[in-house]
C-alpha cells in the first residue's frame, strides 16, 4: 500500500530540493533571504538595500586631510512573482512523495526554475568588462583573460565562477585536454564531459543553456562615424557628434580613445582603455551614448584615467582596444564572475486562509509557498507553486563577459 506523506511541509520541502538543484547560475551568485518583507505591521516594501564598501582617498604628507565618508548602496527591488499552477485528483494524493516529486514535481519545478534561470542571467547586460573573439570559439586564453580582469578588478580569488555554455564546454574540454593536468581531473572530465570545479582560477564552473545570443546595435566597430564631442566629459553618458547612421544596442561594450581603466586603490592606469556597457537602446541619429559605469575621474570613486579625448573615437570592442565588431553581429555569451557581483532575493508570500492546505519554507536563501485547495465539482486538488523574486547586479565590477561565436 503507498505511503501517504503529502503533508504540506513535506511537499513544499520537496519542491524546494528539486528548485534548488536546477538552479545554477542563481545557486552559485550571492542569494539573500529577507523576513523583514513579510513582518505584519512592519514590511518594508519590495525594495532591500544592499550596502556597497566605503572608498577613500590616501594622504601624502604628515598633514591631517580628513575627508567624509560618504556611503553609496544599491536597491535590489523584490517584485517579480512567478508559480506553476497544477491540478491532480485526489487519487493522485495516494502515491508516495517520491512518486509525486517524480510524476508532478520535478517537472513543475523544472520549467519554473528555468524561467527564474533566464530572469537572473539577463543580468549580463550589466557587465561592462568584456573578452572577445567574436568569429573564434572559446578559448583558455578568453578563460584567462576573464580572470585577470576579475583580478585586475581586484576580486577575491575565491568564489569565483564560469558559467559556459555546452558549446564552450565543448571547446574547453577538447582544448585542455591535450594540456598536462592531473590524471584524475582528466579522467573525471572525459567520464562527464565536463570542465568541473577548480578550472584555472575558478572554483567552479557550470554548464547552462540559458546563455544569451547577444545582438548588437549596427553601428560599425571603430568607423561610427561618431565622435566625443566635448572635453572633460565624466557621468552617465557621453555626448557625441559625427555621421551618427547606426545604432547601439542595450549590453553593447564600447570604449572612448584616451579613456584607460585605472587600479581601484591607487588610481594608477592600466595599459587598456576602460570599458563601458550602453544601457539601453540608441537609435540612429543619437547625439549622446548612456553608458555604466559613470565616468570618473578623480576622488575615492575614480575609475577612469582621464574623460575621453575630444573628438576620439568611439570604438564597440570586439577583441582588444583596438578591433572592433564591423556592424551588426549576433555571438554567444559566457559569464566569469566572483559570487558578490550578483544578488539574487526571495521573500515570503502572505499565507491565504480558507484553503485545503498552504505551507511556506525556505531552503537556502529561496522561498517558496504551496497552497492547494479542493474542487468539489470534479474532484481534483488544484494547487499553486510561487516565488517572489529579485535580482540585481550589485558589482559589476567583479564580473567579466566572455563573447564568441
Amino acid at each position: 500500500m503507498a505511503n501517504t506523506l503529502l503533508t504540506p511541509t513535506a511537499v513544499t520541502r520537496e519542491a524546494l530540493r528539486i528548485l534548488h538543484q536546477k538552479l545554477t547560475f542563481v545557486g552559485a551568485i550571492n542569494r539573500q533571504y529577507d523576513d523583514s518583507f513579510a513582518k505584519t505591521g512592519a514590511k518594508i516594501g519590495d525594495s532591500l538595500k544592499i550596502r556597497l564598501p566605503n572608498q577613500y582617498t590616501v594622504r601624502t604628507g604628515k598633514t591631517l586631510n580628513a575627508q567624509d565618508t560618504t556611503e553609496s548602496s544599491v536597491t535590489l527591488q523584490v517584485a517579480t512573482q512567478k508559480g506553476v499552477d497544477m491540478n491532480f485528483s485526489t487519487a493522485d494524493m495516494t502515491l508516495s512523495l517520491d512518486d509525486f516529486s517524480k510524476r508532478i514535481l520535478e517537472p513543475a519545478m523544472a520549467v519554473l526554475a528555468a524561467n527564474i534561470e533566464a530572469d537572473a542571467i539577463s543580468m549580463y547586460k550589466d557587465i561592462y568588462q568584456e573578452v572577445s573573439d567574436v568569429g573564434a570559439t572559446t578559448s583558455l586564453a578568453a578563460v584567462l583573460n576573464a580572470s585577470k580582469r576579475l583580478s585586475l578588478a581586484l576580486a577575491p580569488s575565491d568564489g569565483r565562477c564560469l558559467l559556459l555554455s555546452e558549446k564552450s564546454n565543448v571547446d574547453l574540454v577538447s582544448a585542455n585536454s591535450t594540456l598536462y593536468n592531473d590524471r584524475a581531473k582528466i579522467s573525471e572530465q572525459y567520464r562527464k564531459g565536463f570542465i568541473g570545479n577548480e578550472f584555472f582560477g575558478f572554483d567552479d564552473a557550470y554548464k547552462s543553456t540559458h546563455l544569451p545570443i547577444h545582438t548588437t546595435g549596427t553601428e560599425a566597430g571603430a568607423d561610427t562615424g561618431a565622435n566625443v564631442n566635448g572635453a572633460n566629459q565624466t557621468g552617465a553618458s557621453v555626448t557625441v557628434n559625427g555621421t551618427v547612421t547606426g545604432t547601439f544596442k542595450k549590453g553593447d561594450i564600447i570604449s572612448f580613445a584616451g579613456c584607460y581603466d585605472v587600479h581601484p586603490e591607487t588610481k594608477s592606469a592600466y595599459s587598456h582603455l576602460k570599458q563601458f556597457v550602453v544601457t539601453s537602446d540608441v537609435d540612429t541619429g543619437y547625439s549622446s551614448i548612456p553608458i555604466s559605469p559613470s565616468i570618473v575621474t578623480s576622488g575615492a570613486t575614480q575609475n577612469c584615467s582621464a574623460s575621453p579625448t575630444n573628438t576620439g573615437e568611439v570604438w564597440k570592442v570586439e577583441s582588444d582596444d583596438t578591433t572592433a565588431i564591423a556592424g551588426s553581429a549576433d555571438y554567444q555569451i559566457d559569464l566569469a564572475f566572483h559570487k558578490d557581483a550578483f544578488a539574487f532575493a526571495t521573500a515570503d508570500l502572505i499565507m491565504p486562509k480558507g484553503v485545503d492546505f498552504a505551507a511556506r519554507e525556505v531552503y537556502d536563501g529561496i522561498s517558496i509557498r504551496i497552497v492547494r485547495q479542493y474542487d468539489i465539482n470534479n474532484d481534483n486538488m488544484p494547487c499553486r507553486l510561487d516565488v517572489l523574486y529579485g535580482y540585481k547586479t550589485i558589482r559589476p565590477e567583479l564580473a567579466c563577459r566572455i563573447g564568441f561565436n
